[in-house]
């Protein structure tokens, strides 16, 4: 007799549950006081964590500075001698070989004016296209708004032109350029050049963090601009020549580099004349300061919580 085992039947398997959809995980989130990691702020309250951070902005600037020549020898000597240096070379080659001091009055403070407020911008720029690319380990280890970078970059730029402004004084004076009133004019003319390069390096600093190649063209986009904005020869007398177009000279003119070199020579030099500058020079340095700083620091910001990602 065999005996039939019976297997009990199974319950049936329950189909699965639907996932749930992104709205239904937004509204989750929000009832529950949830919010976005790294979520972009708004542009007012990008600007009070800005501010808040501000202590951070110019520590990590001086520390920069004071790290940039720690293994030389020489140390910060360097940061007057280097832009120096650069002078020294372009003299020889331009001044010299190729004659462009005749007729250019107080040649060699005009052209070392020029190279240390050409520097200024070459430099913060530069250092805004890696602000976030060379900089990932402190983008994803902290959190602060991430404008604070390109910021500190040029000011660590402008205290290092603080530096060889020292040297440039001595040059002025060595070569009978007397002290005037007129030299206080260097500040407001430094405080927009800084705005205009804080506000390129933070739109090279977006362009950066995404592609990072950009680093390596750089040098021959700046390298092109210094050639075209009068740093070692005068602009004025280049746009004499009646071979070059009206929109030439009238770009020559707006070119915000040559602008704010000029400014500066205005400031320094005695026989720098208010002739030699390009009409409404300082309202087109206000206007330069204004489209690039304000305007950098939107573009950026709408990028915020992009970077560091991926």
């Amino acid at each position: 007799m065999s005996t039939v085992l019976h297997t009990p039947p199974q319950p049936p398997t329950p189909a699965p549950a639907p996932a749930p959809a992104d709205d239904d995980l937004t509204a989750l989130a929000a009832r529950h006081g949830l919010s976005v990691s790294g979520a972009r702020p708004s542009l007012p309250e990008y600007v009070r964590q800005l501010w808040a951070r501000r202590h951070f902005i110019t520590a990590f600037a001086t520390a920069k500075l004071t790290a940039q020549y720690s293994q030389a020898k020489l140390g910060q000597v360097w940061q007057v001698m280097t832009p120096l240096l650069n002078a020294a070379v372009y003299y020889f080659i331009f001044g010299v070989l190729l004659g462009t001091k005749h007729g250019v009055p107080d040649y060699i403070p005009f052209l070392v004016t020029g190279v240390f407020i050409w520097t200024f911008t070459q430099s913060s720029i530069m250092a805004g296209t890696r602000a976030i690319s060379g900089n990932l380990g402190l983008v994803r280890a902290l959190h602060f708004p991430r404008a604070a970078l390109p910021i500190s970059f040029c000011l660590q730029q402008l205290q290092q032109l603080l530096f060889s402004m020292g040297a440039l004084v001595v040059i002025l004076l060595c070569f009978g350029v007397p002290v005037s009133a007129s030299w206080l004019l260097a500040l407001p003319a430094l405080a927009l050049q800084f705005t205009f390069n804080a506000g390129v390096s933070m739109i090279m600093a977006r362009w950066g963090a995404k592609t990072p190649d950009i680093a390596q063209l750089m040098p021959f986009i700046l390298r092109t601009w210094m050639y075209v904005s009068g740093v070692m020869w005068s602009l004025d007398k280049l746009a004499q020549n009646d071979h070059l177009p009206h929109v030439v000279k009238v770009a020559l003119e707006a070119n915000p580099a040559a602008i704010y070199i000029d400014l500066m020579r205005f400031a320094l030099i005695d026989s720098f004349h208010a002739e030699q500058l390009p009409h409404h020079v300082w309202p087109l340095a206000v206007g330069w300061a204004l489209v690039a700083g304000v305007g950098g620091f939107i573009y950026f910001w709408k990028a915020e919580e992009t970077y560091g990602r991926g």
